[in-house]
């Protein structure tokens, strides 16, 4: 089992809570985005404690192979790891966008599109996002309303609250609001296509750069329900919030516990800490987990136990 030092990223519309949630310190402000675990070139995690401290997640798959991934995983992804997963916190609205999927992407020369799920931290009150249109968009209305900035009155707004599951295919129009934390894993991908950003300014004083001729060819113009994604906590089992081709992603709530056994999915395995703190025990390694902390179990592990201290929620996502 490995953890990894998380990589902070400075934003124009980050906030203050990143570092509190994780319980760690540092000097950097206007955190938007911790990077717990990337595979992505340039943003590579770094393991953060044991035998392989300091190798990159690549070196790791170069090492372990499908021990780490998964035979298929490993035969179908090679040394590149999958998923990406990260803490957002936005003190700001961010911009509206949308990320290619699998077809547009390999098109373009890019690996794979970006499909990807949030899990709302924290909600203030009027905290909402944005999530495709209230109604079907003419291709030609696309680029008068993005112009124009009407395009916020045809985008389909939907508070959110704690606790909440958003899963965004590729294609779809989507912003975060401000005034909320998430959790985020998608597939592994850096690739965004900015259609609106209200007319907002970046530090050099100018209006950020947009990709509206990309955005218009990427994104799906239909109608969106922008409902959060259907289920029931249950205690001490895991319940599905996410099932698709790119990852599957459980939500715990423990105040017991579990054993967890993958050997049968053939996969690598990422606990995501949302709340409290716990043992993660494989054969002879013990880890403690605690809320915005991470950890990756690879797909040789024998048995997983996750013993919480009281009450414990984590994520738990892997790719069948």
């Amino acid at each position: 089992m490995w953890t990894f030092l998380p990589i902070l990223k400075s934003t124009i519309w980050g906030g203050d809570s990143i570092a509190p949630f994780k319980g760690i310190k540092t000097d950097k402000t206007a955190i938007g985005e911790s990077w717990e675990i990337s595979g992505v070139e340039g943003d590579e995690s770094v393991v953060a404690a044991g035998p392989d401290k300091d190798m990159t997640l690549t070196a790791l798959i170069d090492k372990y192979g499908e021990k780490l991934l998964g035979k298929k995983n490993f035969q179908r992804f090679g040394n590149r790891f999958p998923l990406l997963v990260k803490i957002i916190d936005a003190a700001q609205d961010l911009s509206v966008q949308v990320h290619p999927d699998d077809y547009m992407a390999r098109r373009l020369g890019q690996a794979n599109g970006k499909t990807e799920m949030w899990y709302v931290l924290k909600a203030k009150k009027d905290a909402r996002l944005a999530l495709g249109f209230t109604r079907a968009i003419g291709r030609e209305e696309f680029r008068p309303l993005v112009e124009s900035g009407e395009i916020e009155n045809v985008l389909r707004f939907v508070p959110v609250r704690k606790g909440e599951a958003y899963f965004i295919p590729g294609r779809t129009v989507h912003a975060i609001g401000k005034g909320m934390m998430v959790a985020e894993i998608q597939q592994t991908s850096d690739v965004t296509y900015r259609l609106y950003d209200y007319r907002r300014k970046g530090p050099d004083g100018k209006e950020r750069q947009l990709h509206i001729d990309l955005a218009e060819e990427a994104s799906d113009l239909g109608f969106t329900d922008g409902r959060a994604q259907e289920y029931r906590p249950v205690a001490d089992i895991p319940v599905c919030l996410a099932s698709s081709p790119y990852f599957t992603t459980n939500v715990m709530h423990l105040d017991m516990e579990v054993m967890r056994d993958y050997r049968e999915y053939d996969t690598f395995v990422i606990l995501i800490a949302t709340e409290g703190k716990a043992v993660v025990e494989c054969g002879e390694e013990k880890v403690e987990l605690s809320a915005g902390h991470s950890i990756l179990i690879p797909a040789s592990a024998m048995g997983v136990t996750i013993s919480p201290d009281k009450r414990f929620s984590c994520l738990e996502t892997y790719i069948k």
